[in-house]
């Protein structure tokens, strides 16, 4: 439900949402400052009733523009008042619902009615969010950052030379175009180039006791013909689920329908959000201009055909997804990981990897990578405080409260100084995760620290455990570490490649014909999945060569030759 009347308007007149991208300026100051100078460029003696931490007594308010099943409004009062009291800001946050998060992005910043700091997925700077917000920025619709981080003690870290990756650093905050300036700041980076949050194993799962019984071992499967072999005797072995239903061989993702690529990786030219991949005789080329496009849709409909593939695979809502992977109805879920609490009793194993299109599997481990961005309206009265705020959050003392809650209530402190969780909030988040949630901090999945907090990453060297009640109950995640063990992450850890690059659409702005040209991407995605579909692969074929036509219209040839010059620069290299 809409909670702002404004929001409701904007969301209502789809010609608001289109203003942005036909050029409204979004630059009315009249009524507030805009002076990005510092509060304390006068050398005015802090007051010593405040705490160091201290900021301004002032309410901030953030908008939103991602999705609640990653973030929440509900911010805990004890939490709320603590942080009011290490510097006195007023914390509120609001989500900006709407079907898909950038068109509330893009209703939100036609609407020229922000507030104090807004936050949007942006995982590189091919995201579809990049061209909104750059548009935003170049119509000077964002508050300058680079002199606001200058003085800071986690954010300055973002102007040395080394300490972000090249997409970043130079494809979407310190963008040639802006001459130093900077308008939204990148999050999600890590301290440590290569650095590993987690012993992350993801991709396709098998149900434990259907590998016992039909004596496979998950880790061999690494093709897609052996997968197919697999499921056939899936469905030969009349398999049945939690309530006494037949088991569908081959389940969707764990969150819902779409592509996997990690399913069909040998059949995967390039990722499957991207398409495009530099092949072993260094030719960059896209999907639809090799033969793997038809092979896979011939490959899935054979499964489809078979009865081996969830018909809805590509399309099924998460609630079902979700609920047929609990319900065990799955015989290998497409999409999971090994952090999911409905699996630490590794009751499905990880499956493969199933090798690359061109070579075996290799683990690809970014040198540092993003994930979401926020930024300050032009409008925002003293943006710096704004900045504060979020240097503060980022800092230990800041990520303390925003990922442990408060010391005494939610952890006590060891010897070192670093935060134990108390047994009672690890027994609560089991028993009762909903509830848990609302004492309002990341260890309990409500992560309103991570919108301005959540960078400069390295959990050990801070709190001495990786994750969150590690140092009190390991018991908490040994089943996904046993899982990783099994999946032998150690070992493809160490003969990982370590990149760092831009994603090939990253560059689809500096194309002149981009936005026609994403739009024919965006067709190509979804023939792809009507060809799936299709009666048989002759109507198949005729679906991908009318989408590949659009392609070459739209100027695909010239835009992999822009890409084949990014990647010959050190500065612009690609990452595939």
């Amino acid at each position: 439900m809409l909670r702002n009347k404004t929001w409701f308007k904007v969301l209502s007149i789809p010609l608001m949402a289109s203003m942005l991208l036909m050029g409204c300026s979004g630059n009315d100051t009249s009524t507030q400052s805009n002076d990005n100078t510092p509060n304390d460029t006068v050398n005015v003696a802090k007051d010593p009733a405040k705490p160091a931490t201290w900021i301004a007594d002032r309410k901030v308010k953030g908008l939103v523009f991602m999705g609640t099943d990653d973030y929440t409004e509900d911010m805990n009062a004890e939490i709320k008042a603590k942080l009011k009291e290490l510097t006195g800001i007023d914390l509120e946050i609001e989500i900006m619902v709407a079907d898909h998060s950038i068109d509330g992005l893009i209703a939100g910043l036609a609407s020229n009615d922000l507030p104090d700091f807004v936050t949007f997925y942006l995982n590189n700077s091919g995201r579809p969010e990049m061209p909104v917000v750059l548009k935003a920025a170049r119509e000077e619709m964002f508050t300058d950052l680079t002199p606001l981080m200058k003085d800071t003690k986690i954010y300055s870290k973002y102007l040395e030379d080394e300490y972000l990756p090249l997409d970043t650093k130079y494809g979407v905050m310190f963008r040639p175009e802006f001459n130093g300036s900077s308008y939204f700041v990148h999050m999600n980076v890590a301290r440590q180039g290569g650095y590993a949050t987690r012993k992350y194993a993801g991709g396709p799962y098998i149900r434990k006791d259907i590998a016992e019984a039909l004596n496979i071992d998950p880790r061999t499967i690494n093709t897609t013909e052996k997968l197919y072999d697999l499921a056939k005797k899936i469905k030969a072995g009349n398999f049945k689920d939690k309530n006494g239903k037949d088991v569908v061989p081959i389940g969707p993702s764990y969150w819902g329908g779409k592509e996997v690529g990690a399913l069909f990786n040998d059949l995967e030219w390039g990722s499957s959000d991207q398409r495009i991949y530099k092949g072993k005789d260094g030719n960059i080329l896209h999907e639809s201009q090799t033969e793997f496009a038809l092979k896979k849709v011939e490959y899935v409909q054979k499964l489809l055909n078979e009865k081996l593939l969830h018909p809805e695979f590509f399309t099924i809502d998460e609630s079902r997804a979700t609920e047929g992977a609990l319900n065990e109805t799955w015989g290998i879920i497409g999409d999971t990981h090994n952090y999911q609490e409905y699996n630490r009793d590794m009751h499905y194993l990880p499956l493969g990897p199933i090798d690359a299109v061109d070579h075996p599997y290799q683990m690809q481990v970014n040198y540092k990578s993003g994930y979401s961005a926020w930024a300050i309206p032009a409008t925002t009265k003293d943006p710096q405080d704004i900045m504060k705020l979020a240097d503060f959050l980022a800092s230990r003392e800041g990520k303390l409260l925003w990922q442990y809650g408060l010391e005494g209530r939610d952890y006590t402190l060891d010897g070192k100084g670093n935060p134990l969780a108390k047994k009672e909030i690890l027994d609560l988040k089991q028993s009762n995760p909903d509830e848990a949630k609302k004492l309002g901090f990341a260890g309990v999945s409500n992560y309103w620290g991570e919108l301005l907090g959540g960078t400069d990453i390295d959990r050990m060297a801070d709190f001495g455990e990786m994750e969150y009640g590690d140092a009190v109950a390991p018991e908490v995640n040994a089943g996904a570490l046993k899982i990783a063990d099994y999946w032998g992450w150690d070992e493809k850890r160490k003969n990982a490649s370590i990149v760092d690059g831009y994603t090939p659409l990253s560059f689809i702005g500096d194309f002149e014909h981009g936005t026609e040209l994403k739009a024919a991407f965006e067709n190509y995605d979804d023939s792809l999945i009507r060809a799936y579909y299709a009666k048989n692969t002759v109507e198949a074929k005729k679906i991908l060569d009318s989408a590949s036509k659009q392609l070459e219209a739209t100027g695909l040839p010239s835009f992999l030759e822009l890409l084949k010059q990014k990647d010959a620069d050190p500065k612009t290299h690609l990452k595939f």
